[in-house]
């Protein structure tokens, strides 16, 4: 067990570092209890910190664990904070590359015979990508196959379980604080965050929500997951299909490219509302960096394909179907229905008035119903829906924020293919029909077949 010395340490050093970016400049807020005032205070002495928070940089510059704890807390504006959560949306998970030297022995580690040309023709030595848990490089298997490889940093297991232990003793003191902080559960956002983590350093259960990934969209032929070349796959090596596409992040290349921007908009939002809603398991990193255009050939359209599969989101179906009721209130107006699922999904505790909710939903959802999703400012849209969540003392529901951080990230992705495209018009139709299979008669009976089952249990 790691004293607390050693963890107070831990935490003055990363303080520095993100004191030197302004990052600790909310917790200087009268609102933030005594304690939390004064060690931001100190570990800003003598930094120069700059006025306006960075904390991007700030949590770049501590290191690995801290950045991928940035991407988590990207998907919790309720936490910290609107501003906080739109800076830390542009944290790009980048670091320097390993010389291949080093990333060599991870790989001959995983190689029968102790030599990764056993397995593969060639390797370019030149990473193609290096983040804070792995890097990439491509290679030629021994069968004439292009593929991407993906192996886990040197150390990076360890590093990460000193952080996370640390974490987890500053989030069970801070939720001991009461009153907004143990309503915001910090607790359960590290640990969450600890099973993300847990679930990157092994390679084989990314190659597995690939593989499931795959399943999901098996509907929408043009989006595409690569395939998984397991024989040659362990916990710390990956090895996936080569995908010969453009980055949507490539704007030059793409701008040249001759392909339907907006039928490919609606191949990414299809794409998501089968994960989300009817497979209730999605990609929550649906970012430009990790999509891809496939350039239009023999005839066909130009299709979508998604990489990197360690940040990946489940919701179970019945919380499914409350959303999908949900979103489909949303877009009719049909607040009082919205309310009452909060209420009957335990959303909202009851001593709250339906009646009362349902009309700061629609102070809500109003203005925007219509709109098209280029003008709707989703800033002002959150502030208003977790400003609701402390009027009505809602517990923060983490799997639901990472849904909703995703939704944001496609609707934006979206708007570059299209920028007519309308997110909430293309769910709609799609909500609608889910919602009504999904209520028919077979359904109805098969959930109470379940919930007697477990009620005899």
């Amino acid at each position: 067990m790691t004293a607390t010395p050693v963890h107070l340490w831990r935490m003055l050093v990363w303080g520095r570092a993100l004191a030197r970016h302004g990052a600790l400049r909310p917790f200087e807020s009268p609102k933030a209890p005594l304690a939390v005032r004064l060690i931001a205070r100190t570990a800003r002495i003598g930094t120069g910190a700059p006025a306006t928070p960075d904390f991007a940089a700030g949590l770049g510059a501590v290191g690995p664990a801290a950045i991928k704890l940035g991407q988590a807390l990207a998907t919790r504006p309720d936490l910290i904070g609107p501003d906080a959560a739109r800076d830390l949306v542009r944290l790009q998970d980048s670091l320097p590359p390993l010389p291949f030297a080093v990333m060599e022995a991870v790989l001959n580690a995983a190689s029968p015979g102790g030599d990764w040309r056993t397995q593969f023709q060639s390797i370019d030595p030149i990473a193609i990508g290096a983040a804070s848990m792995a890097q990439v490089h491509k290679g030629v298997t021994t069968d004439g196959r292009a593929v991407a490889i993906k192996m886990l940093r040197p150390g990076i297991e360890a590093d990460l379980t000193r952080a996370i232990d640390t974490y987890e003793w500053a989030a069970s003191h801070i939720e001991t604080l009461g009153g907004e902080f143990a309503r915001l559960r910090p607790r359960a956002v590290i640990a969450t965050f600890k099973g993300w983590t847990e679930a990157e350093l092994d390679l084989r259960r990314e190659a597995a929500s690939a593989s499931e990934l795959a399943e999901a969209v098996q509907g929408e032929p043009d989006f595409i997951v690569p395939g998984i070349d397991w024989p040659r796959s362990s916990r710390r090596v990956l090895v996936i299909d080569w995908v010969d596409g453009i980055k949507m992040n490539d704007t030059a290349a793409l701008a040249a490219l001759d392909f339907d921007r907006r039928k490919l908009a609606m191949v990414l939002v299809n794409g998501f509302l089968a994960q989300a809603i009817a497979q209730g398991f999605f990609h929550a990193d649906m970012h430009q960096g990790n999509l891809f255009v496939i350039p239009p050939a023999d005839g066909d359209d130009a299709r979508l394909a998604v990489i990197d599969f360690g940040i990946m989101g489940r919701i179970n179906r019945r919380a499914r179907m409350y959303l999908a009721e949900i979103l489909h209130g949303l877009v009719t107006g049909n607040y009082k229905r919205v309310a009452e699922i909060h209420f009957e999904a335990g959303y909202v505790p009851p001593h709250h008035n339906v009646a009362a909710f349902a009309t700061a939903l629609r102070a809500v959802g109003e203005p925007i119903r219509g709109k098209r999703a280029k003008d709707v400012n989703i800033t002002q849209l959150l502030d208003g829906l977790f400003a609701i969540t402390r009027s009505f003392d809602m517990q923060v529901q983490p799997h639901l924020l990472l849904l909703q951080k995703t939704m944001v990230m496609v609707e934006g992705v979206a708007l570059t293919l299209d920028p007519q495209v309308n997110m909430w018009e293309v769910a709609e139709p799609y909500v609608r029909d889910w919602v009504r299979d999904e209520m028919g008669p077979e359904a109805i009976i098969a959930d109470r077949i379940v919930e007697n089952a477990r009620a005899l249990a």
